[in-house]
């Protein structure tokens, strides 16, 4: 770790400021050709750990859908710091564990599916409409947790992931693409989630 990685680490342990225990990353399907892409994953889901995540979800937006299944037999074997789930648009079963990953999984999708879902639910006579709140739409996303901090690489702009879990988590965008994606990126953005003051929606 260079001078001033060790600045910043030594900074996040002296502020009062908490640190995120969900964390999540939005990366594209390009990101992931170039040279070391895994190797940079890989670091990051340790760097998540180790200062203090308790559940990583990594977001592989995909313009080309050919590429899925590829993607996905490399992702599912990620040499990861802990086990890791990959959902795609096909799956149902939600991801339960310490690092999901979602390949092309639009947040749009994901929401209408879980709609539906619940309205099948309805119609079957499983769930009474006047039952019907946040909880049972949360209940069948695939990614159901909200993070606390998510982080875009490349650009300044949203993407179409976890619109409804991200409503009231802390967006952090950086231009520095995936490529060149440091240890100090990473903790610039912790600095700056303590910095902030969560309001929730109030």
């Amino acid at each position: 770790m260079g001078l001033y990685d060790r600045y910043l680490a030594a900074r996040l342990r002296v502020a009062d400021g908490t640190l995120p225990e969900r964390v999540a990353l939005v990366i594209t399907e390009r990101d992931l050709l170039e040279p070391g892409a895994y190797d940079t994953l890989r670091e990051f889901l340790g760097w998540a750990f180790d200062y203090g995540a308790e559940r990583v979800t990594v977001s592989v937006s995909v313009l080309d859908a050919d590429a899925v299944p590829t993607l996905r037999r490399t992702l599912d074997d990620l040499d990861a710091p802990r086990p890791v789930a990959v959902r795609g648009p096909d799956d149902d079963e939600p991801a339960d564990a310490p690092v999901q990953v979602a390949i092309g999984l639009g947040g749009r999708e994901e929401f209408a599916t879980a709609v539906r879902r619940v309205a099948e639910a309805v119609e079957a006579g499983d769930l009474d409409p006047d039952e019907v709140d946040e909880a049972e739409i949360e209940e069948r996303l695939l990614l159901p947790e909200p993070p606390d901090l998510l982080i875009k690489t490349g650009a300044e702009r949203l993407s179409d992931f976890m619109i409804w879990q991200s409503v009231y988590s802390e967006l952090y965008f950086t231009d520095v693409n995936w490529r060149d994606f440091r240890k100090r990126d990473y903790l610039r953005a912790l600095r700056e989630y303590q910095e902030r003051q969560r309001r929730f929606g109030r």
